[in-house]
């Protein structure tokens, strides 16, 4: 069990423990996805070296989706009830953005996965203490991002053509990773309730709600300079 959570703490109401087990559940399936889309790509990948990094960050991935299996178990919450309300829309954003090589898988899993963490973050912030380190913890980079980096980095060098495709790419991935965040936050009232009123601090007003997006989309801008191309 948690600690320094009582029976007079947060999870003694139940829109809380709600909200809670909304999060861990989307995070969740998103580490449970993370971990088959790198398993696949490490199948794609040009060089034995390049398969084994990547399939070890794949393992890594798996054991975070424990950790928020572990916690859901503890809090009476069976993971596959927990994830079942994101599928759907997962399944939809990975439907709409299928890399069709190598380079685009990496930019995929990039900026796609780190907006998703980013927006996971924010979240957390309106959660207890021990629930928002195990998001912390669970959406530490296992060295995918410098991999990802590199890996583009050092194919747009070699070919400065492809920096147009995968920055067009990256922009069709941010506008559907942005529009499922927003769409999730919007159709799970209890998630919504977590950004509208936290633990430890008062919720989000809808001109913070607009600039939690905004402080999403400014970080895309960023790691988009770090890959080389233009947001």
């Amino acid at each position: 069990m948690v600690a320094n959570v009582s029976a007079n703490d947060a999870f003694d109401d139940p829109a809380y423990r709600a909200g809670v087990v909304d999060l861990l559940g989307l995070l969740g399936l998103g580490e449970l996805t993370g971990f088959e889309r790198m398993a696949a790509d490490a199948g794609l990948a040009p060089s034995l070296a390049d398969k084994a990094a990547l399939a070890g960050m794949a393992v890594t991935e798996f054991h975070h989706f424990e950790r928020i299996r572990d916690r859901l178990d503890e809090l009476g919450a069976p993971v596959d009830d927990a994830m079942a309300p994101f599928r759907v829309p997962l399944e939809q954003f990975h439907a709409n953005t299928t890399p069709a090589d190598w380079l685009e898988g990496l930019v995929k899993a990039y900026v796609g996965d780190s907006i998703a963490a980013d927006f996971y973050r924010e979240v957390a912030e309106t959660v207890d203490p021990l629930t928002r380190q195990l998001v912390i913890d669970v959406l530490a980079d296992a060295g995918h991002a410098d991999f990802a980096v590199g890996r583009v980095r050092d194919a747009v060098d070699a070919d400065p053509r492809l920096a147009g495709r995968l920055a067009l790419w990256a922009r069709r991935l941010v506008g559907e990773a942005l529009a499922q965040a927003q769409r999730v936050a919007v159709d799970r009232d209890a998630l919504a309730a977590l950004l509208v009123g936290g633990v430890d601090r008062p919720g989000m007003d809808l001109a913070e709600l607009g600039q939690l997006f905004a402080r999403i989309t400014k970080k895309h801008t960023d790691r988009m300079t770090k890959l080389g191309l233009s947001a």
